[in-house]
């Protein structure tokens, strides 16, 4: 008889699928909200041309599948855990990334075209011309631009033949990742599972905010015939059945239960299921949620009107949001374009060199300034170098960047509800007020966790999610409101100055 006994646990644990836009994860809580184990794979980034932004939609999958295995080994190198304790899954995706294939073959016919993809300019612009434009936000809740998933489809069908000819026989199928990624977890033409949530389904353009259904006055200002294009069902983000069960891997048999946009599971992992709840994500792009209630609420100041999440009747809720398209790929810039730095983690010594910026402003608008400003044809421009300008101002003003726009957004947000917020889910000074930094740092995940487990029963409402709030620290403004004002002053002035780069 061995000398160590480990007792096996019985405790329910929950998966978590977080698709992201530059690399995959699986992760594995308990019903406390911890973090058990978890894999990660990056994946690989296409740029065929400037402006553009692919992913394989195959090495998607597969990086999905491979991070449920690497997660599950790690599990069970434990000890008092199993993998036949994970009760449910959810996925937490990249938005608006449009995946295009053929229903019948299950075959993609186009690489997936990214959320920061600014190729569909020309297409934009003309559709802004169109009647009805103005009418588009106040249905769907996005501005016409190149971040909705609308203009990539139209953008595929102008210039895929493959992609025209499966529309032409009605078996062209079209979906966001978590469309994407539960067909073919499902086992693809096997099962045919063809489904979304509203928080994808908003930020297609297709979706009335109110009904949280296709809306046929958009399809057909977009010139999309339903009968020809397969678009996906639309599921509450917490059921029980409808996202179908994992075909393959270790975990062959497990449902998923839950689907989440990620900026909308982040929100629910930061416990923002309580209106006037914020939160602030950093990643690839920047992305601010405030839960605004039970109704949508319209923004006069380039804000998204999204839905947060749908837990069926009573328990749907909107928030207002605001994009910023660059922050951790402004990191990965400086590091691989520019060479400032050898690592993503050097990046605040670099900038802990100078004392101040230097009177550098850099307007990181890569694929153009998303809200509040909506400027598509911004690029990005760097203001105020002198020969007293060193790497480190640089790099500083790349991290400030994104605080400006934070700000920007912030503003925008308290002018939309008619109330100032009292503090934020994240880290700065330049907002004014106090910042929370949470304990699971993990929160995309847990929000998608959160979704099947409430659809599982392992919380039954609300209620139960509280004792998830598990706080790290609280960040205090350091600089004067004056100082502050005179910073946002200067930002603002540079976004004037970076328009009209794009010919």
């Amino acid at each position: 008889m061995p000398s160590r006994f480990i007792e096996r646990s019985n405790e329910p644990l929950i998966g978590a699928i977080d698709q992201g836009t530059t690399s995959s994860r699986f992760l594995i809580f308990n019903t406390n909200g911890d973090l058990i184990a978890s894999h990660q794979l990056p994946f690989t980034q296409l740029y065929p041309r400037p402006g553009w932004h692919e992913h394989g939609p195959e090495e998607l999958v597969s990086s999905v599948e491979q991070c449920i295995e690497g997660a599950v080994e790690t599990l069970e190198r434990l000890g008092p855990y199993s993998c036949d304790l994970i009760k449910s899954i959810g996925i937490a995706n990249q938005r608006e990334t449009t995946v295009v294939w053929d229903l019948q073959t299950g075959k993609a016919l186009h690489n997936a075209i990214v959320w920061t993809d600014v190729r569909t300019q020309h297409i934009v612009s003309e559709l802004k011309c169109r009647p009805g434009a103005d009418e588009l936000a106040s249905r769907c809740g996005v501005p016409l631009s190149t971040y909705p998933s609308a203009t990539k489809l139209l953008w595929l069908l102008e210039n895929v033949p493959e992609v025209s000819s499966a529309y032409e026989r009605g078996t062209l199928a079209f979906g966001t990742v978590d469309s994407w990624l539960t067909y073919k977890l499902n086992g693809g033409v096997y099962r045919n599972v063809h489904v979304t949530d509203p928080t994808n389904a908003s930020r297609t353009m297709f979706m009335d905010l109110e009904t949280r259904q296709y809306d046929d006055f958009l399809l057909n200002w977009f010139g999309i015939d339903r009968t020809r294009v397969n678009l996906p069902f639309i599921l509450r983000s917490s059921d029980a059945e409808g996202y179908g069960s994992l075909f393959g891997t270790s975990l062959r048999g497990a449902k998923i239960t839950g689907c989440l946009g990620d900026q909308s599971a982040a929100l629910l992992g930061q416990n923002g299921f309580v209106t006037g709840r914020a939160k602030n994500t950093y990643g690839t792009g920047c992305f601010l949620l405030c839960n605004v209630g039970h109704k949508p609420v319209s923004s006069a100041r380039g804000l998204l009107s999204t839905v947060a999440f749908d837990f069926g009747e009573g328990k749907a809720m909107y928030a207002l949001e605001g994009s910023v398209a660059a922050a951790g790929s402004t990191i990965e810039f400086l590091k691989n374009n520019l060479g400032l730095i050898g690592s993503p983690g050097e990046v605040t010594k670099l900038a802990e060199t100078v004392e101040d910026n230097g009177g550098v402003v850099f307007v990181t608008a890569f694929s153009g300034l998303f809200a509040p400003y909506w400027i598509d044809d911004a690029r990005g421009t760097i203001f105020g170098m002198t020969a007293f300008t060193k790497k480190g101002h640089i790099a500083r003003a790349a991290l400030e960047a994104t605080c400006y726009q934070t700000k920007a957004i912030l503003d925008a947000m308290t002018e939309d509800s008619g109330s100032a917020l009292k503090d934020l889910a994240v880290d700065g000074d330049m907002i004014g007020i106090p910042v929370k930094r949470p304990m699971t740092l993990e929160a995309t995940a847990l929000g998608a966790a959160i979704a099947a487990g409430m659809a599982v029963g392992i919380w039954s409402g609300f209620e139960d999610l509280q004792k998830l709030e598990k706080r790290l620290a609280v960040f205090q403004p350091k600089i004067t409101a004056e100082e502050a004002s005179t910073r946002f002053s200067r930002w603002e002035k540079a976004v004037k100055m970076s328009r009209g780069w794009l010919d």
